[in-house]
């Protein structure tokens, strides 16, 4: 990558990374405010969720309005909602349903779609995938940060201190998008990168993506779930105080880390992904079982989290480069926008169920409830095909094909180790998956313009 690349990666992973810092620092400590004023489980369950719901609606039309207005308005006006929804639920003055509005109010800044395709905007094609993941694992970074400074600064400041400081994090955000980030020449609606409302029916069509847009929304559904219980049991059950939660939370997740980075690359490169897929829901079943069983006793309740967090970790990990592999080259940018409404609805539901199971049934009602729904994605996912691990290769076309499109096509097609082909005209774009090991690169460079960095 050059310099710009470089710092559009930098930069746009920081920005990414620090709203979402801003909306999970609030799932560790939101369960704990109910000990200090009289609030239902279900009421705390729907503070926790409601951004999913928020995020959910608000995240495919505000990718499609970046489209038509540009990406950084949308993304500063989204990180300006975010901030205002922290703004209300940080003078809620212990009012539940003021924090409520506050957090429905910070999903509605959903800025995901956006983000990755200003990322697109700003690099050439073939460094794009290296951008898109640095966004991806400042996600998994923001998560684990959150778990452990969101207590510490809960404990130190209470609950609207947690908002104040996700307010000034939402400030950092616009600043860097401003200051850091350069705006585009110009905008295009990516295949690979941005939502484009054509294909959002071929995408919902596609009865593998649907298995995984399940997936996605059971995962997350049992993740919120458990966390409307687990501070509490942390407190209440194995004498942690509130700023040493992260005595827990922090060795969990580098065990976990570093016991899913293998199976991670088991499945890419020795093309176990589905087996593993399998594997891992049940490490979740048998997870939720050990829960549901052990959370009064501090070895197993730490256990069923280590394994969780396994499991988790790998499938958060793996899930994207699934909906990739199944999705056709026209339609992955779409179909990742779906899968990841899919993901907010799931943190939307899992807050509301893990709310009322807890009210009725306790703590243990709510992991049961983690291993019922585990189950049931387990035999949704059976039924996925053996995925193929083709190689997504964007190339710039030379000008002579663009005049020529299905010509194009059908040539590019023939060349050998190319297995599917999309012309964006606009863009000056080919879109192809291919078999990396057979395809004949000599072949394809007489196709496409080359560009020094």
């Amino acid at each position: 990558m050059n310099q710009q690349e470089k710092k559009v990666a930098a930069s746009l992973a920081a920005v990414y990374s620090v709203r979402m810092l801003g909306l999970f620092m609030i799932l560790p400590v939101l369960p704990l405010f109910e000990s200090h004023y009289t609030v239902t489980p279900f009421l705390i369950g729907l503070a926790i969720g409601i951004y999913g719901l928020s995020q959910a609606l608000f995240q495919i039309p505000l990718g499609l309005l970046s489209d038509k207005i540009g990406r950084k308005p949308v993304i500063i006006g989204g990180l300006s909602i975010f901030a205002l929804g922290s703004f209300v639920a940080a003078l809620a003055d212990g009012n539940i349903y003021i924090i409520i509005a506050g957090r429905a109010l910070q999903g509605t800044g959903a800025i995901a779609a956006a983000t990755m395709a200003l990322a697109a905007d700003l690099t050439r094609e073939e460094h794009r995938a290296k951008i898109m993941a640095s966004i991806g694992m400042s996600i998994g970074i923001a998560f684990a940060v959150a778990m452990v400074i969101g207590p510490i600064i809960y404990q130190w400041i209470g609950l609207s201190g947690v908002f104040w400081f996700t307010l000034l994090l939402a400030l950092i955000g616009i600043v860097l998008i401003i200051a850091a980030v350069p705006t585009p020449v110009k905008t295009y609606a990516h295949r690979d990168a941005g939502i484009l409302q054509g294909y959002l029916k071929p995408a919902l069509s596609n009865v593998s993506l649907l298995r995984m847009n399940a997936g996605v929304f059971f995962l997350h559904l049992i993740m919120t779930a458990n966390f409307s219980v687990i501070p509490l049991i942390l407190k209440n059950n194995m004498g942690f105080t509130t700023a040493e939660h992260w005595k827990v939370y922090l060795p969990i997740f580098i065990v976990s880390f570093v016991l899913s980075v293998p199976l991670i690359i088991i499945a890419e490169k020795y093309h176990k992904i589905k087996p593993l897929l399998l594997l891992s829901i049940i490490t979740l079943i048998i997870a939720q079982l050990l829960f549901g069983m052990g959370y009064q006793l501090t070895t197993p309740m730490l256990f069923a989290f280590l394994l969780f967090f396994v499991g988790f970790n790998f499938l958060e990990a793996i899930q994207p480069s699934l909906v990739a592999k199944y999705s056709h080259v026209d339609t992955k940018g779409t179909a990742m926008g779906i899968f990841s409404t899919a993901q907010f609805s799931g943190i939307f539901i899992g807050g509301l169920l893990g709310g009322f199971v807890a009210m009725q049934w306790g703590s243990g009602g709510v992991f049961y409830l983690g291993a019922i729904v585990a189950t049931i994605w387990l035999l949704i996912a059976i039924g996925l095909p053996a995925p193929e691990f083709h190689k997504a290769k964007i190339i710039r076309l030379k000008p002579e094909w663009l005049n020529k499109p299905d010509e194009a096509i059908q040539q590019l097609m023939q060349i050998t180790g190319v297995k599917e082909v999309s012309i964006a005209i606009d863009e000056g774009m080919a879109y192809l998956k291919v078999k990396a090991q057979e395809l004949d690169e000599d072949r394809l460079l007489s196709y496409q313009v080359i560009r020094s960095a």
